[in-house]
């Protein structure tokens, strides 16, 4: 485990970074690191993460008591600890809001998966978990439910948050999500984006199993699944008032066409007034 000292200055690094990325503003976002199996440090609330020196981080204990520090510990810590208790190996939460992340939270848009090898190779599959309060215990509680299956979350309505067994890997999933979703946005304004086949799919995600790390969807019980179709959280999508509209789920890469409301209304509209026009 690392000193104290070690832990403080790696915080204060990853907050210049989610800060300078613009990650978050002002004074949002919040980042812990385990210290040992009875305390973790973690960020002040309302304090800007990009300028943040070791003496204005927080001590507190599993349970969320305050322990050391001179400001007020982030009330988002109790997520934080929800997170290292379901998962004892977790040492480092990082949660804020990249803006191309978060805007498929606030579009209710599912994580596509089958596309990029990156994406697939590091984040796997995606889930979205739903909407709850900020600081309080429902929001660790909707986050659990998805992290033996992924290491970075979209939470419905707020952010992302990232985990893993050093705090830099657990930045770098949060990077990672965001440019791919800077990306899609990309791809769906130059016409749409093309998945990889099954087969292409299949491949990453056995690679990745073969390259040392872990994927659900290598389990028996997903032996038969097409990674495109997001098979281990699909379900989820329903509590979390998720539907794929820019990017279909399209298994077989069917050409598909979105179209707003207006827009379906205005042909129905000419339609009807053709053959209006045609029974005169």
């Amino acid at each position: 485990m690392p000193t104290l000292d070690e832990v403080k200055e790696q915080i204060c690094e990853i907050g210049r970074r989610v800060y300078n990325r613009g990650f978050v503003a002002a004074n949002e976002g919040n980042l812990s690191m385990r210290l040992n199996d009875r305390e973790v440090v973690c960020t002040p609330s309302i304090f800007c993460k990009g300028f943040m020196t070791p003496d204005d981080l927080c001590l507190v204990d599993m349970e969320g008591n305050q322990l050391a520090g001179k400001r007020k510990r982030t009330s988002e810590v109790l997520m934080h600890l929800a997170i290292m208790k379901a998962r004892p190996e977790i040492t480092s939460v990082v949660h804020c809001h990249p803006p191309h992340a978060t805007a498929f939270a606030l579009a209710k848009e599912p994580i596509p998966a089958g596309l990029i090898p990156e994406v697939e190779v590091f984040l796997g599959e995606v889930p979205t978990a739903p909407y709850a309060p900020p600081g309080v215990p429902a929001l660790g509680e909707s986050i659990v439910p998805f992290v033996h299956k992924a290491n970075v979350v979209i939470m419905g309505n707020h952010g992302t948050v990232s985990f893993d067994t050093d705090l830099e890997r657990a930045y770098w999933w949060t990077e990672i999500l965001d440019n791919y979703c800077k990306m899609l946005i990309h791809a769906h304004q130059l016409g749409g984006a093309h998945r990889l086949t099954k087969a292409e799919a299949l491949g990453l995600v056995t690679e990745k199993h073969r390259w040392g790390m872990y994927d659900p969807r290598v389990d028996a019980k997903y032996a038969d699944v097409d990674p495109r179709e997001a098979p281990l959280f699909r379900e989820s999508w329903a509590a979390a008032g998720l539907a794929a509209r820019a990017f279909p789920v399209d298994a077989n890469n069917d050409p598909s066409i979105t179209i707003r409301q207006s827009e379906l209304e205005a042909i129905i509209e000419r339609a009807v007034t053709r053959a209006i026009e045609k029974l005169k």
